[in-house]
């Protein structure tokens, strides 16, 4: 995956002002014992700074823009700087403000060194400095689908942390999704390391999508802050949909809502629930042209088969499973996969997306609640509670 940190406008809190102003008046009045002339009577209000941070703030947070003003006067000159270099920024046209145009680090030290005139000729400086936030920790995340990726219509959008994550609400509130039409779906929490997001119903066929995760600077919780942006951009694919009714011993592909294709399959024996082929809304996870299945609970290791779509890591299949010949479409006696003839497993290999839905039903085995890829075997209503912005 491609991190690209995107350009944030950085995080501060009010701030203070330093005004240094030039003597107007030489009166001669010394009569304030402090040494600070004393102003004439129509004296004009001189030029005052004030910066976004404050001089002095500590953790500072790096996601809104530094900000510097001035009150009667104008801003002749800005810097903000850390490490040599200086902070990218620009001065507003009227000179009344300048604002950051680049992210801020974490846990830097930056300096502030600003001029301003006032009236009569007066100038007012701010200096001092303020420091940013120090993560414990800084998090990395990975979005699926890769970029350019082609899915299927059932495929979910996965934003994967390396840590875990604490609050929950905020990481979500830095995850959008831009669509080439309006899609109604939700985010919603498998674990405190994965959010999901689903369309409510399959995708729209043959569309773009574009998903962005504006995660640095965000407090995840526990003192852990998102290291880096990440972005994708894939595309939806036709619709094709299988559809399995155990009992038939028949898997069906439409394309499209059509018939495409029919073929003749042996499932999960149907005597023993544990090998039966689970109920439930799957999707393609993976496509392996050979595949090696172990299960030593049923007594075989080293099986190599071929044209293998994976539909669960619980270790469901669709594949080829010629030595089953005598089974297929006529009685289910595997250990939970999806047997076809080498010749059909080909072709609906040749045809398959990853992301491409399964829908199995006519089994007594409830879909795997355990899966990595689970979001289908939720009903509409209870995928909306796993998200964590109500």
């Amino acid at each position: 995956m491609i991190e690209r940190r995107t350009v944030f406008k950085a995080a501060l809190a009010a701030g203070a002002s330093v005004v240094l102003a030039a003597c107007s008046s030489n009166s001669g009045d010394s009569g304030q014992g402090s040494g600070q002339q004393k102003q004439p009577a129509n004296a004009q209000p001189m030029a005052k700074i004030t910066a976004e941070p404050a001089v002095d703030t500590k953790d500072a947070s790096v996601l809104q823009p530094v900000l510097v003003k001035v009150s009667e006067g104008r801003l002749i000159d800005v810097k903000v700087s850390a490490d040599g270099k200086d902070v990218q920024g620009a001065l507003a046209a009227d000179g009344l403000s300048w604002a950051s145009s680049e992210p801020l680090g974490y846990g830097k030290t930056y300096t502030y060194a600003a001029k301003a005139t006032g009236t009569g000729n007066t100038t007012a400086e701010l200096t001092g400095s303020f420091a940013t936030v120090m993560p414990a920790n800084q998090v990395r995340a990975t979005l699926n689908p890769a970029d350019n990726a082609e899915v299927g219509v059932a495929m979910p959008i996965s934003v994967k942390f390396a840590a875990p994550v604490q609050d929950k609400a905020a990481a979500e509130k830095a995850l959008s999704i831009k669509t080439s039409k309006n899609i109604e779906g939700a985010w919603g929490w498998l674990n405190s390391m994965q959010v999901d997001w689903r369309p409510k119903d399959y995708w729209p066929a043959n569309i773009a999508v574009n998903v962005s995760a504006k995660l640095y600077g965000v407090n995840l919780g526990g003192g852990n802050y998102g290291k880096a942006d990440v972005t994708t951009k894939f595309k939806i694919g036709r619709n094709q949909v299988v559809t399995i009714h155990t009992p038939d011993h028949v898997m069906n592909v439409t394309r499209g809502g059509s018939p495409y294709k029919s073929y003749p399959c042996s499932n999960g024996l149907d005597s023993v629930t544990d090998r039966n082929t689970p109920n439930g809304t799957f999707i393609v996870m993976s496509r392996e042209p050979n595949a090696v299945f172990d299960n030593q609970r049923y007594g075989y290791t080293n099986i190599n088969k071929k044209w293998a779509c994976r539909i669960s890591n619980n270790g469901e299949f669709i594949h080829e499973n010629q030595d089953n010949a005598a089974a297929i479409g006529k009685t289910n006696n595997s250990h939970g996969c999806v047997n076809l003839l080498e010749v059909d497993a080909k072709d609906y290999f040749d045809s398959a997306l990853v992301g491409d839905p399964v829908e199995i039903s006519g089994s007594n085995l409830p879909g795997p609640t355990k899966s990595d890829v689970k979001d289908w075997l939720y009903d509409w209503k209870t995928w909306q509670s796993f998200s964590a912005v109500k």
